[in-house]
């Protein structure tokens, strides 16, 4: 029976030693994900899709239009003033099948609670300096947009505004302004971006039909997920900007930098011998958006899972095997030594 107990003890240590490497891989692999998430890696960028100080480009490779006031510390969309309207696009299509756009803004100004607006977007469209009544631009535009909206159109209060929201269309669709685009959004999640003693930023990242949105308001280089939702076809060819809008109510609404980055990544020949040009934008939800319920952490719960939560899940159900596999070898070794005595 000593032998036995000895045995098992050692079966357990083993165990252990294996969760402890299981954990350490585990964590090793968060620490993956979430340094691929925004590396930043200066190597990657795109400085013919950027727009940093001190905005050299605007005007070779950036145009702007309406209220946009271009310093040598910021790029202001609107002043804290009413009824402006401005933007700045740059002029160089962008033909990166993956990519990942780093934005750094501030809004702010002089309204109090709720008597501020009406907000930010960031673009990535078939036409640029397009003006219409969607913070400075068209409302059936082609490709993706995420809106930074500062004030609540809408009566509902199930969510609390600023809130960043993100939508792609094939320009059959309308975003409807007077309902903060409920009826079009892929997922969103609010962000208490404005009148803050520093610039925040947020990360717009694409990749193998994946649309993925970060924010840093705590200028702590910690970002927190928005929105993670797969299904996502963005053709190349399409160009960036930015826009803002105010309308009885204002802020200013700074730009301080758009930093473009391609992301490394392996494509089937399927792929490669698509001409993405031709994609028209779209997503693939197991239902329409306007019908799913919204998420506290932001993402849509019809919305399939991410690679990450896929491989916990499937080391959950290892752990739960082994965990199985060693409490029965355990069982059916007491087991035998029992028997044994009745020989």
């Amino acid at each position: 029976m000593r032998v036995s107990l000895r045995g098992c003890l050692n079966k357990m240590g083993n165990f252990r030693a294996f969760l402890n490497i299981t954990l350490v891989f585990l964590v090793f692999e968060l620490c993956l994900v979430c340094c691929d998430i925004t590396d930043g890696n200066t190597e990657h960028l795109k400085r013919e899709h950027s727009l940093t100080k001190p905005y050299q480009g605007v005007g070779a490779q950036w145009d702007f239009s309406g209220s946009t006031l271009v310093t040598s510390s910021y790029v202001r969309l609107t002043p804290d003033e009413r009824s402006k309207q401005g933007s700045i696009w740059n002029i160089v299509p962008c033909y990166l099948k993956d990519w990942e756009m780093h934005v750094q803004f501030k809004v702010h100004g002089s309204g109090k609670k709720n008597l501020h607006g009406d907000g930010i977007a960031i673009w990535y469209t078939k036409e640029r300096l397009h003006p219409g009544p969607v913070f400075s631009n068209n409302a059936h535009f082609y490709g993706l947009a995420v809106f930074i909206d500062t004030y609540s159109n809408d009566d509902a209060t199930d969510r609390s505004f600023p809130y960043i929201s993100a939508m792609v269309n094939n320009g059959s669709v309308s975003y409807d302004h007077g309902k903060d685009g409920r009826s079009s959004e892929l997922g969103g999640c609010s962000a208490e971006i404005r009148n803050r003693e520093h610039d925040t930023y947020l990360a717009i990242r694409y990749s193998k039909g994946r649309l993925t949105i970060m924010v840093d308001v705590d200028d702590r280089n910690e970002w927190k997920e928005c929105i993670d939702i797969g299904g996502v076809r963005l053709p190349t060819g399409y160009f960036f900007g930015a826009s803002a809008a105010t309308g009885d109510l204002s802020d200013n609404h700074d730009i301080i930098s758009m930093k473009l980055y391609q992301l490394m990544v392996e494509h089937t020949p399927e792929e490669e011998n698509l001409d993405w040009t031709k994609i028209e934008p779209s997503v693939s939800l197991l239902k329409s958006p306007k019908d799913n319920i919204d998420d506290p952490t932001g993402n849509f719960r019809g919305t399939p899972l991410t690679g990450w939560k896929v491989f916990l899940l499937l080391l959950c159900a290892l752990l739960g095997i082994v965990v199985c596999a060693v409490v029965g070898a355990v069982v059916f070794q007491k087991r035998q030594e029992r028997n044994k005595r009745f020989y």
